[in-house]
């Protein structure tokens, strides 16, 4: 067996070697970002699902012509905000995201009325490729979500409804549910949703409001969007690190596989290429002896 292909072989296995050091090194570093993205995440989330509970039980008690984000449309004029990561190497991450982005587009047959807030690198990449308008793009910033971020995307979403320019806003981002779950969700952001009643008595209602109920909604509601919008990018934070630390172990577990069956084709190219020596030294030996013979 010629020389050169065992070494080539044996510079494959140095090669994946050093892929597999890189993605153990990467494993460990989405798993440190993970617990403190988990621990952003799960402090946000009780205030943020509190909120939109007591929101949702407003919008259906309260008079819709009290503020402009409690009314309904009934116009097909949309936005989604679609969140995905700045990074790759997180496995099918971004890519479940924009596939769901994409399918309830088509399946609500809102082509022509759609437009598009990009929060990350990966769902901008692939969208501008596309005929839906981008009204805004936001990249680089999921790394470390900051609530700055969220605050300018709700301002925007909030301009633009107030404005009548849209008739309703989705957020779609990935829900952290574990290191190797993450659901994919869309969820209406505006105009926010009327809870249904058993008791039509009990819908009818209202709250006690000790101060005027234009002011108290002109406060909540906007804290109320730009809560949820900043919930969802930190949603969307932990669940990318999670995703990318459950990728690295597989790519670090599959380099190990591989490495194992290159070395095993390495021994066997090397026993084979002894064994030939082995027979071509005993044959000569025994055509020297039957010459002196």
């Amino acid at each position: 067996m010629p020389a050169g292909n065992i070494r080539d072989v044996r510079r494959r296995v140095r090669s994946v070697q050093n892929i597999q050091q890189i993605t153990r090194a990467m494993k460990f570093v989405a798993a440190s970002k993970l617990r403190r993205a988990q621990e952003r995440m799960f402090s946000a989330r009780p205030y943020a699902n509190r909120m939109l509970a007591v929101l949702n039980s407003l919008a259906a008690r309260a008079n819709p012509e009290l503020h402009p984000l409690l009314m309904q449309r009934e116009g097909d004029k949309a936005m989604l905000v679609v969140v995905t990561a700045d990074r790759g190497l997180c496995g099918a991450f971004s890519a479940n995201i924009i596939k769901a982005a994409t399918r309830y587009i088509q399946e609500e047959n809102i082509n022509e009325t759609i437009s598009l807030t990009l929060v990350g690198r990966k769902g901008a990449d692939w969208f501008r490729h596309r005929p839906w308008p981008i009204r805004h793009k936001y990249v680089n910033i999921m790394s470390r979500v900051d609530f700055k971020y969220a605050q300018e995307i709700s301002r925007s979403i909030i301009d633009y409804y107030l404005a009548r320019e849209l008739d309703a806003i989705y957020l779609v981002y990935n829900e952290f549910k574990s290191v190797v779950q993450q659901n994919v969700v869309i969820e209406k952001l505006l105009p926010i949703q009327r809870l249904d009643f058993d008791h039509q008595q009990e819908a009818l209602l209202d709250y006690i409001y000790e101060q005027p109920p234009s002011v108290l909604f002109d406060h909540l509601l906007e804290r109320h969007v730009k809560t949820q919008v900043f919930r969802a990018m930190l949603e969307s934070e932990a669940a990318e690190h999670g995703a990318r630390m459950t990728a690295m172990d597989a790519a670090t577990r599959n380099a190990k596989d591989m490495i194992e069956s290159l070395t095993l084709r390495m021994n066997r190219m090397r026993q084979s290429s002894i064994t030939t020596e082995i027979i071509e030294i005993v044959g000569g030996a025994e055509a020297l002896l039957e010459r002196k013979h």
